[in-house]
């Protein structure tokens, strides 16, 4: 019998690769959409790697309303809760969208007796305040009351605790967790790009210096094989994975699509910024003051976890960034 899979979110980046992944192998899958006039634009995405057909339907439910939820999990045999806000609103808004959008989530697989929910957190979710000798792992936590955090951070940790906290008193349904870095790759749709967002604004020329950034890079494709993993191995439930591939710097982001591009890239930036311009700028933009705390850091994170229970085996992270880039021009 066909297994039943609800993916929250199929409007994301990383929810449409998943339904690709899920519809190659046989799954019929469900996915949330806010309103049903964005079933057109899901079809049209994930159609880019495969047909959905009837294999494909849609339930409407919004992370911040309990209606619809008990509707879109009905006959269920599994659900990957990969839907979460990115930003807009205040800060307590953020957090309550990701926090209480996950319980709603959460409350309406148990009550519908789903096998395993699998949750995409964050590496945000574990990463210490200050950078260890040792490689992170699954049972470090990031301290939501450290001061300076971003928010965006601090909700994917509220998140998640939340979600253990909750899944704790309810074990009929057991549960996974994925926690990813930067999540790169080709686009299915130029819509709601996260942080790709930062491949396209290079080739668009910015910024103009490349500030001494590092990025931990997680494929799109291998996240979307590691959440289908995580639902279906036994060994998984009750675990955290951080999902990680290499770590590159911004000036190698940059170099990379210099090289794989060719003239396609003729606008990505090669001057580096120096640490005191950095800061300087974080005084008037909010994206670089959140990401000051990680000027001229590299932090190593085990994935080991994830090999071995997993067999997670992430693709060369300079294939990723050229194939993200590759997929911005078309």
């Amino acid at each position: 019998m066909t297994e039943t899979v609800l993916v929250t979110g199929g409007t994301g980046f990383v929810a449409g690769w998943t339904i690709v992944e899920l519809l190659r192998r046989g799954y019929q899958v469900r996915t949330t959409v806010r309103g049903l006039a964005r079933e057109d634009a899901v079809r049209r995405a994930v159609g880019r790697e495969i047909d959905a057909g009837a294999g494909l339907s849609f339930a409407v439910a919004d992370l911040t309303a309990d209606a619809g939820w008990d509707e879109a999990v009905a006959g269920c045999d599994y659900v990957l809760h990969i839907a979460s806000p990115l930003g807009g609103g205040d800060g307590d808004e953020l957090i309550a969208a990701a926090r209480d959008g996950t319980l709603r989530v959460l409350r309406a697989a148990v009550r519908a007796g789903v096998k395993r929910v699998v949750m995409t957190s964050s590496t945000a979710a574990c990463t210490p305040a200050k950078p260890l000798k040792r490689a992170i792992v699954e049972t470090d936590w990031t301290d939501p009351d450290q001061p300076g955090l971003a928010v965006y951070r601090k909700s994917k940790v509220l998140a998640e605790r939340a979600a253990w906290d909750f899944m704790a008193d309810h074990p009929a349904t057991s549960f996974a967790t994925i926690l990813p870095g930067a999540i790169f790759g080709p686009v299915l749709t130029k819509e709601q790009l996260g942080s790709v967002g930062i491949i396209q604004r290079l080739l668009q020329g910015q910024p103009p210096a490349l500030p001494r950034l590092a990025f931990n890079i997680t494929d799109v494709r291998d996240l979307a094989v590691l959440h289908i993993q995580a639902m279906t191995t036994p060994e998984a439930a009750g675990q955290r994975f951080i999902a990680m591939g290499d770590a590159l710097w911004y000036g190698e982001v940059a170099a990379t699509l210099r090289a794989r591009l060719g003239d396609g890239a003729a606008k990505v930036p090669t001057a580096a910024m120096p640490d005191l311009v950095a800061r300087g700028l974080a005084l008037v933009s909010p994206q670089m003051k959140s990401l000051l705390p990680l000027l001229g850091r590299t932090q190593a994170f085990s994935r080991a976890k994830a090999e071995q229970i997993l067999g997670f085996a992430p693709r060369p992270a300079r294939d990723t960034i050229a194939d993200c880039g590759a997929s911005l021009l078309i």
